[in-house]
């Protein structure tokens, strides 16, 4: 392919592209609503002329391809739409016009990045393989690539490497963080249900209160907890919800419901933890005779991280001068792009949005616009590489 050691988007591109982010991020919608997200994304990928678009994939995703018409790899970039139910607090001009939606977790700043990916193609061509940019909708809910792969007009993609990044406050501005194998933890949430009967408080005889079996699962449940990510059998299982009656004094309930985030490094290590819990669970239940089932949701696989593809990340790294850490255990935090990484070779990397700047999901986050040509630069670097 072309050599291009003096890679990077030219001045106005770049300030286009800022408006662009903090249009976005002034604009959030939540995971499964992108269409207003989308459609500006549709729009400025229409005036670059070297892409064939496909729209409205899993829902509002977008996959836009360049074909060199030539042999070599198919690549495919992904990054996201969907924006979090949160209420932002911060002070910018930019700030969130949606009442308790916000991009906190940078999603306006990954897509951003993406569409600059995109005027360096157009402005350094590829001479070989294809490249395909994905506008993934749903991530924060794990649906996204879910429904992506399940859409009939993606079903007969192959690429040979997928590759993502996510910005992590924490580290310094425009280090790559990378690490082989898992990257991020596999998550899944579970609703245990109880089904009792109700009965007046002050006939507990004549019901059936889920109140004791509740005590018993949670505390049954925090043995299975092993908080120490540097040890293989890493697992995490936090109650996030809990619902018994109601405040109506006379009455002693007869439903309850507990609901659990689990976490652990990999997929048979979390199929393992959630029978675990169902077991202890249906004992507790059964001790107190009471009807009980169980509901999964949120599912978010490991993302397993290419050898060959963290390569290239970390060629492009030296290539743009930048500092790389190598991560000696997995990231906690699930993240949709596991999925594709369970399917496909490829790698998902960091890069440092700033060591003071407000974690992920806190309602004072901002995605720092000087991280887009970094994050463009990149996958961009990337693809050279995976195509000499």
């Amino acid at each position: 392919m072309m050599k291009s050691e003096h890679i990077g988007l030219e001045e106005q591109d770049l300030n286009r592209l800022k408006n662009i982010r903090q249009n976005v991020h002034q604009n959030p919608e939540v995971s499964g609503k992108e269409s207003a997200t989308a459609e500006r994304v549709l729009n400025h990928l229409k005036e670059l002329n070297c892409f064939r678009i496909k729209k409205g994939l899993g829902g509002h995703g977008i996959l836009a391809e360049y074909d060199s018409n030539k042999d070599g790899p198919v690549l495919m970039f992904r990054a996201e739409l969907d924006a979090l139910p949160i209420e932002e607090i911060g002070t910018m001009s930019y700030s969130s016009s949606e009442k308790g939606v916000g991009h906190m977790c940078g999603h306006d700043g990954h897509l951003t990045m993406l569409l600059g990916l995109a005027h360096l193609i157009e402005q350094y061509p590829p001479t070989g393989g294809k490249v395909y940019l994905l506008f993934q909708p749903a991530e924060e809910t794990g649906e996204g690539a879910e429904a992506i792969l399940e859409d009939p007009e993606f079903s007969d993609f192959t690429p040979d490497y997928a590759f993502a990044l996510h910005n992590l406050p924490g580290y310094p501005m425009h280090h790559v963080i990378y690490r082989e194998g898992a990257f991020t933890a596999s998550v899944i949430s579970l609703v245990v249900r109880l089904n009792g009967r109700t009965s007046h408080a002050a006939e507990p005889e004549f019901g059936l209160n889920p109140a004791l079996a509740i005590a018993e699962i949670l505390e049954k449940s925090n043995e299975l907890t092993i908080n120490d990510p540097e040890r293989k059998d890493f697992a995490v299982v936090v109650p996030v919800h809990m619902r018994l009656g109601e405040p109506t004094y006379g009455t002693s309930p007869g439903l309850g419901e507990i609901h659990f985030t689990l976490r652990t490094w990999n997929e048979d290590h979390l199929d393992k933890i959630c029978k675990e819990l169902e077991r202890l669970s249906k004992s507790a239940a059964d001790k107190n005779k009471l009807e009980i089932s169980f509901e999964y949701t949120d599912h978010f696989r490991s993302n397993h991280n290419d050898t060959e593809a963290v390569n290239a990340v970390k060629a492009a790294a030296e290539d743009l001068g930048l500092e790389t850490i190598q991560r000696d255990y997995p990231f906690k935090w699930g993240e949709d792009f596991g999925l594709f990484t369970q399917k496909f070779s490829g790698a998902m990397f960091g890069l440092g949005s700033g060591e003071h700047q407000p974690a992920l999901h806190n309602p004072d986050y901002d995605f720092p616009d000087d991280l887009i040509p970094t994050g463009a630069n990149m996958f961009y670097k990337i693809i050279e590489h995976l195509t000499k």
